[in-house]
């Protein structure tokens, strides 16, 4: 049972304690006392617990945000109030010690609901053969078209990676062993994933003078300098608003090549251009193609718009990793010679800014790809220098772009100027039906073969071809979602009573795995897990299924990025359709993202599955790799796997907030810290 017997271990504050210095000690005394309330450890004598995440004096609790002063405690003086990453060390194995004494079977909230909730819990597992997976889906269409290491106390061997790209090591997108041999890169195939044939175990240092992130929303304005120590954009895009260097801050003025004078005039613009955009109600979920910095996706969230942004790892150096240090979703992606890993009829708008992309050559192939991703009736809106310039090659690429967009029977809605960034937009419509596919004199771009599987998309190749608009009323794609915010809750109105799942009726499944989340969430996850909500922005569940873990966290100020597995059912088409976005991956690889780029990952009965094909150590490396130092793993599986991701964790020198098992099932939720091994080991897919 739970220990209440350690009200003498809580450290107080003083309220008018203002200085950065000693803010920073008093969140990490909250967090210590929070470990120690979750490891099972409560107010004795019969006082209230107070939880992290906001319990008020009055017994009130706060499951948003906590209060924070005026100023956050990252950013009044330089490193005042940054503890030296040997006394982090030091902090993090105390803790890890303290911790390793509590019990597997004590827990203070509820973790796991009864009922009828706990055959969700318990279904998690489940593989109904109704449902396919991206595998599946992907081989069948691709079918269709033609380490030494230093040893610490648990028995784990760990070094730090060496690889050019250093601190910013992506396995997947630096594995120049496989780069070099490539035929050819004018695809960008030098850009795509290139996985090592062994995922690596070893560790990615920090950067030098790495310090805790700054907090949303001021992070959206300024990030320090050291955790992404790159100043070529503000070399190269200063002028245009994107970054700029400002003492130990890299600062964003909001600014794009094709907005100069701010995101917010930009966004107000499209909207004008095309009311009925209607951004956050009609138009809630989109992609942003050749992001930038993000500012563009940063500013919507104002609007109730998510944005996915993407661009490659390229000579735009770490404009990604900036937008995911602000705290705006990004990934690194290309498009290339395959898939986006995204289904089909998803996105309801599309947005290019001076992307730079040839859409018209080859056939529109590329366009193609994003008429695939695009819903019916969806927008596509391009800022571009041939949309408002009249020099010879843009009037060409103009000419190019009308003709391929008529023959793919997008309508052009509109031509708009923006006088005070002296720019343009084109804004043209998907259609809603195959009637004009139907009249058309030619076949050109040729429709998709019947057996072409518009949502396969994992390592899928591109084909320069249009997949058919759905008639049938019941089918996805033939209606427009409910608007924003009905849409999160209400099952899809094209999922139908199939089993869904978990096994029960897919509309009940759905609505059942909903109110499953926000009961784990609300009584559990922001009431005692010993995580600081206020810390976290960037939110990613490793193994969503219908989207409703991110769906509970609707009211916060946090972002979810939704991983459908590519073993698991192919649900990813549910989330997009309840205005939640995400994308298919397989976690025996690298994910596409820069390292520390994650608050908080959420995985849930993922591992158990993943160490039957690949190494769950190099699954945790990859864990380590995408979370941010002081971000939080929660993780709930069978027991087993529960106890292996300890000991793993724990010779990372992590910080154990809470562990409990129950019949077989169990739940970990850790913190990690700025431990790094001491010795290297040198990964020679990834020199240069």
């Amino acid at each position: 049972m739970v220990n209440q017997n350690q009200e003498e271990n809580s450290v107080k504050e003083s309220p008018d304690e203002k200085t950065e210095s000693e803010e920073e000690s008093k969140a990490e005394s909250e967090n210590d006392k929070g470990r120690k309330r979750e490891a099972g450890e409560s107010k004795g004598e019969g006082g209230d617990s107070k939880s992290e995440a906001g319990e008020t004096e009055d017994g009130e609790t706060n499951k948003t945000e906590q209060t924070e002063p005026e100023e956050s405690l990252d950013e009044n003086k330089s490193e005042s109030g940054e503890a030296s990453q040997t006394e982090k060390e030091k902090d993090s194995q105390d803790q890890d010690n303290d911790t390793e004494s509590h019990g597997k079977d004590q827990v203070s909230t509820v973790i796991f609901p009864s009922g009828d909730q706990s055959e969700i819990l318990n279904g998690t597992n489940a593989q109904n053969g109704a449902w396919s997976t991206q595998a599946s889906e992907s081989q069948n269409e691709k079918e269709s078209q033609q380490s030494s290491i230093t040893t610490d106390q648990h028995g784990h061997l760990w070094k730090v990676c060496n690889a050019t790209a250093g601190p910013d090591y992506i396995p997947c997108l630096d594995n120049w062993h496989a780069i070099r041999k490539l035929s050819s890169t004018k695809h960008y195939e030098h850009r795509e994933r290139h996985c090592p044939e062994e995922a690596p175990t070893c560790i990615v240092p920090l950067p030098e003078g790495y310090k805790r992130s700054i907090k949303w929303p001021k992070s959206r304005d300024r990030i320090w300098y050291h955790n992404v120590p790159h100043a070529k954009l503000a070399e190269v895009k200063g002028h245009q608003n994107w970054v700029k260097v400002t003492g130990e801050y890299l600062t964003f003025p909001g600014g794009g090549t094709q907005f100069k004078n701010g995101a917010l005039h930009y966004i107000d613009f499209i909207q004008k251009s095309r009311p009925d955009i209607a951004w956050g109600n009609r138009s809630r979920v989109i992609l942003d193609v050749g992001c930038g910095v993000a500012s563009f996706g940063g500013y919507l969230f104002e609007k109730d718009v998510i944005a996915m942004s993407f661009a490659p790892k390229d000579e735009h150096e770490a404009q990604v990793q900036f937008a995911l240090e602000r705290g705006i979703p990004a990934i690194l992606s290309v498009m290339g010679t395959k898939r986006l890993p995204f289904p089909s009829s998803v996105f309801d708008l599309v947005h290019c800014a001076r992307c730079r992309v040839p859409w018209h050559v080859e056939g529109g192939k590329l366009l193609l790809e994003l008429n695939r991703v695009l819903r019916p009736g969806g927008y596509f809106v391009w800022s571009a220098t041939p949309v408002y310039q009249k020099l010879p090659e843009d009037v060409g690429i103009w000419k190019a772009m009308t003709e391929l967009t008529k023959l793919m029977c997008w309508d052009l809605k509109a031509i708009k100027r923006d006088k005070l960034n002296a720019v343009g937009a084109a804004i043209f419509r998907k259609p809603t039906s195959n009637e004009c596919y139907n009249k058309r004199p030619q076949n050109e771009p040729p429709l998709c073969a019947d057996s072409d599987d518009a949502n396969a998309a994992w390592n899928v190749p591109l084909q320069a071809c249009m997949h058919k608009v759905p008639v049938d009323k019941s089918k996805r794609g033939s209606r427009w979602p409910l608007q924003w915010p009905l849409r999160l809750e209400k099952p899809p109105y094209w999922l139908n009573s199939e089993a869904g799942v978990y096994g029960k009726a897919a509309p009940e499944d759905f609505t059942a795995d909903y109110q499953h989340w926000k009961n784990v969430v609300s009584n559990s996850y922001l009431n005692g897990m010993g995580i600081n909500w206020s810390f976290v922005r960037n939110v990613m569940d490793m193994r969503a299924v219908y989207g409703g873990f991110a769906a509970a966290l609707k009211d916060l100020k946090v972002w979810v990025m939704n991983v459908v597995p590519i073993d698991s059912p192919d649900t990813l088409p549910i989330i997009y359709e309840r205005g939640l976005f995400g994308l298919y991956h397989d976690w025996c690889e690298s994910f596409n993202t820069y390292p520390r780029t994650y608050d908080l990952l959420h995985a849930d009965h993922l591992f158990s599955t993943i160490k039957k094909r690949c190494s769950l150590k190099a699954v945790v490396a990859e864990v380590d790799r995408i979370l941010r130092p002081d971000g939080n793993l929660i993780l709930r599986d069978d027991a087993e796997t529960i106890v292996e991701v300890e000991d793993l964790v724990k010779s990372l020198h992590w910080d154990v907030r809470m562990i409990y098992t129950n019949d077989n099932q169990g739940m970990l939720c850790v913190h990690k810290t700025y431990w790094r091994p001491k010795e290297t080991e040198t990964i020679l897919s990834a020199m240069m």
